[in-house]
């Protein structure tokens, strides 16, 4: 998984690093983008997410009813999932 980022220069000089989105590779290797916002000049980067943008999500996913990866558990009789790929997820 992936989050798109596009650089917005400030007042100041400085620039500013906004997420506009998100993308995902697909089994072939393939990428999906999905923009929240389209970027003023269309310019954008995908970054691989990092163990700090993980940490914020998963507390997000179990408040809105989610699921996390560490609290998935296989049905009874079932092969625990060894990953998201075993959850038919698409990332």
């Amino acid at each position: 998984m992936f989050k798109v980022l596009s650089a917005i220069e400030k007042r100041d000089g400085n620039t500013f690093w906004m997420r506009v989105g998100s993308a995902f590779t697909n089994r072939d290797n393939s990428v999906n983008i999905y923009l929240d916002v389209i970027p003023k000049n269309f310019q954008f980067q995908l970054r691989e997410l990092d163990e700090e943008d993980l940490r914020k999500r998963d507390p997000q996913r179990a408040a809105a009813g989610g699921f996390t990866l560490d609290t998935v558990t296989a049905p009874a009789g079932a092969p625990a999932a060894g990953g998201p790929a075993d959850l038919g997820l698409p990332f």
